[in-house]
């Protein structure tokens, strides 16, 4: 675990971000080079590519906010620190932090010791701590949705036909995404249920992890590392790697009509992101016992199949 990658020029880049922004470059060098290759206008992938970053990390940053979980932490932390409690040491409580380099704040203490109750409480009100995504806190299907919309728009715009670029997304996006599983993994975030399996990891104190289990009474100290978890990032991580291979080797020079491979990623991930949320144990919403990700994905799942049901009867009409 490494929150932050490197520093440059004093200030610190997270790994979660970096990594996050690597993906999405890297998905849109890919889309460039098929556009080139297809004889489509590469600018407009760049345009594209550009546009979905912003609304992607929009989207899944006001998800995070309203169905992880922290909308309440959120909230208080800007309008009553008091009622927010960090179960952190006291030392590290005390201990003196940067200020933001963006939102500024303060450069002292991280925060005012509550000994009653032995928690950490904000030492002032903070009303931008929901905007900072680069410290993690991205919701995958807030940035689907966010991303999509735009693409939409744009691809309207610029007159490109829709569903050869939602092919190409499908093709690519795994890839980005199969990045940003690494940056979590550095992040500490979107961590597994306790396991025994030999490739379990074990995460450090105050990690996501640990804070977790020492809520659940799983530890005995905030000194603690972590039980052994499900790497849930690095499965993730390989299932969008092969995901991608199937599409970009198998079904892409196979396909038999414009958005198929698009809509095979949007089933397959489905099938995998509903899969692996049986392993996560982090905080992500829930309804009637199903994660808020399992819910979309459902949606998603049953999206695809009707869609590919339409294009196969319109091709069957052609052909009849």
């Amino acid at each position: 675990m490494n929150p932050g990658l490197f520093e440059l020029f004093t200030i610190q880049f997270p790994s979660y971000f970096v990594l996050l922004a690597s993906g999405f470059l890297l998905a849109t060098a890919c889309g460039t080079l098929w556009a080139k290759r297809m004889g489509h206008d590469p600018d407009v992938i760049v345009d594209l590519g550009i546009a979905m970053v912003i609304a992607g990390v929009l989207g899944a940053r006001i998800a995070h906010v309203l169905f992880d979980g922290y909308l309440g932490d959120y909230v208080h932390l800007c309008t009553d620190p008091s009622q927010v409690a960090w179960k952190i040491s006291r030392a590290e409580c005390l201990a003196p932090v940067e200020a933001d380099w963006i939102f500024g704040g303060a450069s002292d203490a991280t925060g005012i010791w509550d000994a009653v109750q032995n928690v950490c409480r904000p030492k002032e009100a903070d009303c931008w701590a929901w905007a900072r995504f680069w410290t993690g806190g991205l919701t995958y299907y807030g940035g689907f949705i966010g991303a999509s919309l735009v693409a939409v728009w744009q691809l309207r715009r610029d007159r490109f036909p829709f569903w050869k670029a939602a092919d190409m997304a499908g093709m690519f996006v795994p890839l980005g995404l199969a990045y940003g599983r690494m940056g979590c993994l550095l992040a500490g975030c979107c961590f597994g249920r306790n396991c025994a399996l030999p490739w379990a990891l074990r995460f450090p104190p105050h990690s996501p992890a640990a804070d977790k289990q020492l809520e659940l009474h799983q530890l005995h100290s905030t000194s603690d590392a972590s039980l052994p978890v499900h790497p849930t990032q690095i499965y993730e991580s390989m299932g969008c790697l092969l995901l991608a291979a199937l599409l970009i080797v198998y079904l892409h020079p196979k396909k038999r009509y414009d958005g198929q491979v698009f809509l095979a990623f949007l089933a397959g991930y489905a099938v995998l992101r509903f899969g692996l949320e049986f392993f996560r144990n982090d905080d992500r919403g829930a309804i009637l016992g199903l994660s808020t990700s399992q819910i979309i994905g459902l949606g998603l799942l049953t999206l695809a199949g009707y869609l590919h049901a339409r294009f196969v009867k319109r091709l069957q009409t052609v052909a009849g």
